[in-house]
């Protein structure tokens, strides 16, 4: 079965490893040079490893992910990293009971109802009633006004934006349910790890597309009816692409090729654009799903900056421009990146916010007071610095979001869709991307048996 997939990221990645594996005729277009989707990267000439572009870890319970690096044979490394919160401009560990009891900024009877609430979601398997409420309303309930607005609040804001009074409670309970102590990384960084699956799935006859944008994708309207309301002659879908060259900004003549299934992995909003024979009422649905984008500024350092030794400081200021603070190498050792000490400054945002038309010199200035709040011997340069920009990186879970979740058959015959906001309950990350990207193969696999 000759198959097509829009998009190399770890969806697309995974279903072409599944595929191929079973035998299948697997090409994937991609419209980067490089495999990776949101976990991309790039590797400076100094440098004995490869860094994303935003950064990421997993879990140690991220199974799907973990069990895919163990059968191609990649080594994963786990650590204990610490994480901790900004209040009141100052920094305190926080990632276990113990440091929550340690806390000072809130009463024993606060933490202890904190403690409580969170606890009630961890421990608790079952997530399907819990759409139906908001995440704000649970955490004001249950940790009290006080504890929610001096920690929770700022967080939820910060992340979510306007969004964030309208959160599923489910999608709170997955990232607490999910979130381990321990994290690990692929040996090398993620691209190095998807390089890696790339050259897995060329060994069993799949290829690849860099720099290859699809531009249309055709298919018959509906199963078994033409527009002149006979049987169709192919169900087969057309992909319409082209290739840049001179470094992405000459776009050559679009090409054409048939395929007998295709699986898109990009945003539905992306899916909509290619797929202008959707019907109405399934594009009016797939643009109700929204999301974030996502602005990354790394600094390359030559002074550690979190000096306590903090991987992941999240800021629990709402005047605060940063959401988060990633100190990489706090996490993985410095020698790999030519002793250089690798700063994340993050932000999820919508692209009307003012941030994602700033340039990284911008960026610095208005982050500068903030960041010298945290490391006072801090200098500005903006010359050690990169940013890095991405169109659709969080989804948006509202309440009940179940019953807008799209199934991954469209009514396009033989054409899939599997991204990235249909891995609910679960957040975004690569091992539910994994995880998405073998189901939506099996599927297929089961379809045509």
């Amino acid at each position: 079965m000759k198959i097509g997939i829009v998009g190399a990221g770890f969806t697309g990645l995974s279903a072409a490893y599944y595929l191929t594996r079973e035998g299948h005729d697997v090409t994937v277009f991609e419209k980067d040079e490089k495999p990776g989707g949101l976990a991309v990267g790039y590797q400076e000439k100094e440098w004995r490893w490869t860094l994303e572009n935003h950064y990421h870890h997993w879990f140690t319970n991220d199974r799907s992910v973990l069990k895919l690096a163990k059968e191609i044979n990649h080594k994963v490394i786990i650590k204990r990293p610490k994480t901790s919160s900004f209040v009141d401009n100052e920094i305190f560990q926080f990632d276990s009971p113990v440091s929550l009891l340690r806390f000072p900024k809130l009463a024993l009877p606060d933490k202890i109802r904190m403690g409580l609430s969170l606890s009630l979601l961890r421990y608790n398997p079952v997530w399907k009633p819990l759409e139906n409420f908001r995440a704000e309303s649970y955490l004001r309930f249950s940790m009290g006004n006080y504890a929610y607005k001096k920690l929770w609040e700022p967080l939820m804001k910060n992340k979510l934006g306007q969004y964030a009074k309208d959160i599923s409670l489910a999608w709170f309970w997955a990232r607490v349910y999910k979130r381990t102590s321990s994290l690990a990384y692929p040996e090398g960084g993620f691209l190095s790890f998807a390089e890696h699956l790339e050259k897995e799935i060329e060994k069993k006859g799949g290829n690849f597309h860099y720099n290859t944008e699809v531009l249309k994708l055709s298919s018959p309207i509906r199963r078994g009816v033409t527009r002149s309301g006979g049987p169709p002659s192919s169900t087969r879908s057309k992909l319409s692409f082209a290739r840049t060259s001179d470094g992405g900004t000459e776009r050559q003549d679009p090409e054409q090729e048939e395929f007998d299934k295709v699986i898109v992995t990009l945003p539905s909003f992306f899916f909509v654009k290619i797929a202008p024979q959707l019907p109405a009422s399934y594009k009016n649905n797939l643009l109700k799903l929204e999301g974030l984008g996502a602005l990354n500024l790394v600094l390359r350092l030559k002074k550690q900056f979190l000096t306590d030794g903090t991987y992941w400081l999240s800021m629990c200021d709402a005047k605060s421009p940063i959401l988060a603070i990633v100190e990489h190498t706090n996490f993985m050792d410095k020698k790999y990146y030519n002793n250089e000490h690798i700063v994340y400054l993050g932000n999820y945002l919508s692209q009307d916010d003012p941030r994602f038309q700033m340039t990284a010199e911008q960026l610095l200035k208005l982050y500068d007071t903030w960041l010298k709040k945290i490391n006072p011997s801090y200098q500005l340069s903006v010359g050690s610095c990169q940013l890095f920009k991405t169109p659709f990186a969080q989804p948006i879970i509202p309440t009940n979001y179940s019953k807008i979740l799209p199934p991954f058959e469209t009514p396009l015959p033989n054409v899939y869709l599997a991204n990235i906001q249909q891995v609910y309950p679960w957040d975004r990350g690569t091992n539910y991307a994994v995880e998405l990207g073998i189901k939506v193969a099996r599927l297929i696999s089961e379809k045509i048996n």
